[in-house]
């Protein structure tokens, strides 16, 4: 058989990239991530100033003082050329003042935490817009989006309206993740005990994926959900069809959904219990554990008497695990009896 030339040998791969219709990272749909897959092109199409340049100096310096050419101009006493100093010295320092311009602007206008003022390029968010609050808590290893206003909780899938900002508050259950939809925006740190928070938008209908890009453990490689983004009527209807769906998220449950399970279907949730986010975040789901806040404000109160700290809740939780029942506000209970049940709920694990 003849001999193939070796560029022959990339005609598979060239083929089978022609599969690939686009970079999702440099060519989103969600004007948060347009911009930020922007700022990486102008980021590198400025270092190439000065990568380019020194690659092809490289390879010419290489072929012109190679050992074979005996014309090349011989100068073993030269140390000093003003005007390379200058080129040296100066075109860097120009790419490092505009790379630290653009990264200062775009440092605050993509900041996570701040509300979007912009639907995409010159069409600012209506006045009467307000953003959708999704509650967010990565789990082993698995999503939880809860829908506060709505009154609806999903796993592992997501459906957003279409021009619409979206205001997702973030935690963990257990270890840090991170939260990462490349057709909406950057990624964001999950950690207990910690909320973060991340502003985006989907200007374009479509199904989407998502991902923890951050290592987390046996089943993090099929940590991933679902996006759907759709017009308002079909947001609407989701919506609608997950208040039917009839499981209730409550504490329980979220308590057994909390347990690592790997490669979980997603799963409608028709309603969630008030405050669920709130007592996952302060890591109290379970009522007999004290809650992050409230231990904060007996730290802050300096350990003083309930009567004069955030003890007081805790008290009435302790009245009640002590007499196994719930406890009743305004019944009495001595300062003896109370004091072994708030040292163990201290205790809890």
């Amino acid at each position: 058989m003849p001999k193939l030339p070796r560029a022959t040998w990339l005609l598979p791969a060239l083929l089978a990239l022609t599969g690939c219709a686009r970079t999702v990272v440099l060519d989103p749909t969600g004007d948060v991530a347009r911009q930020q897959g922007d700022l990486i092109l102008v980021a590198t199409a400025l270092m190439l100033i000065v990568i380019v340049p020194v690659i092809a100096l490289t390879l010419v310096f290489a072929w012109r003082y190679r050992a074979s050419n005996r014309t090349a101009k011989y100068t073993p006493d030269w140390d000093h050329s003003t005007q390379l100093e200058l080129v040296i010295w100066a075109v860097p320092l120009l790419i490092i003042i505009a790379l630290g311009a653009i990264t200062w602007i775009t440092t605050h206008t993509l900041d996570p935490y701040r509300p979007l003022d912009r639907l995409s390029k010159g069409r600012p968010v209506p006045a009467d817009v307000a953003p959708l609050e999704v509650q967010v808590v990565s789990l082993d290893w698995k999503w939880l989006f809860i829908y506060p206003n709505e009154g609806v909780a999903t796993v592992n899938e997501l459906a957003l309206p279409v021009d619409r900002p979206v205001r997702f508050l973030l935690t963990s259950s257990s270890v840090m993740n991170a939260f990462y939809i490349p057709e909406l925006a950057g990624m964001i740190y999950t950690m207990p005990g910690m909320q973060t928070e991340l502003n985006a938008v989907a200007n374009q209908p479509g199904t989407f994926q998502g991902l923890s890009s951050n290592y987390s453990g046996a089943g993090f490689s099929h940590m991933r959900f679902t996006v759907h983004a759709t017009d308002a009527a079909g947001f609407e209807a989701w919506v609608a069809k997950a208040r039917t769906a009839g499981e209730r998220l409550d504490r329980a449950r979220y308590l057994a959904l909390e347990k690592p399970s790997e490669r979980e279907p997603a799963r409608l949730f028709a309603g969630v219990d008030p405050g669920l986010y709130d007592a996952i975040l302060n890591r109290c789901v379970d009522p007999r554990r004290m809650c992050m806040h409230e231990m904060m404000a007996i730290d802050a109160a300096g350990g003083r008497p309930a009567a004069e700290s955030g003890l007081a809740v805790l008290q009435d939780r302790a009245r009640g695990d002590l007499r196994g029942r719930p406890y009743v506000p305004g019944e009495t209970c001595t300062a003896d009896a109370v004091r072994p049940a708030w040292t163990l709920a201290l205790r809890a694990p």
